[in-house]
């Protein structure tokens, strides 16, 4: 179960981290990181950061892109957050929405093969 406190640092380092990947961090190919969620340790020892890409051909090479500058976005959130630990952050591409969109297509194959043997079934 996810404290009210936990769910408030995650939130505001979702916010801070997509800040940080936008505008202040020098690698241009981080920038196309689509973050989605941040789930930090009770502990604060470790967090995860979820992401998507809109081109998902260069995913290798962003994440490691997106490893790299781990460091610095973990120093930079030391600066900005008022926090007495900063979790080592480990980014993760979310994969969530691919299974979506293949799970809906499965639900219309199904739904067109009931649909046709309903009509069939008619004849």
């Amino acid at each position: 179960m996810v404290t009210y406190r936990i769910d408030r640092i995650n939130k505001e380092f979702l916010r801070a981290i997509s800040e940080m990947l936008q505008i202040r961090v020098k690698k241009e190919s981080v920038s196309e990181a689509i973050l989605t969620k941040v789930n930090v340790s009770k502990d604060l020892s470790y967090a995860k950061v979820f992401y998507t890409l809109i081109d998902t051909a260069r995913r290798e090479e962003i994440q490691k892109a997106l490893e790299s500058t781990a460091g610095q976005i973990r120093s930079m959130l030391g600066k900005e957050m008022h926090l007495r630990t900063i979790p080592e952050l480990h980014f993760v591409y979310d994969d969530s929405e691919a299974k979506a969109r293949a799970m809906d297509e499965l639900l219309d194959r199904v739904a067109a093969m009931e649909a046709e043997k309903r009509t069939s079934g008619d004849n």
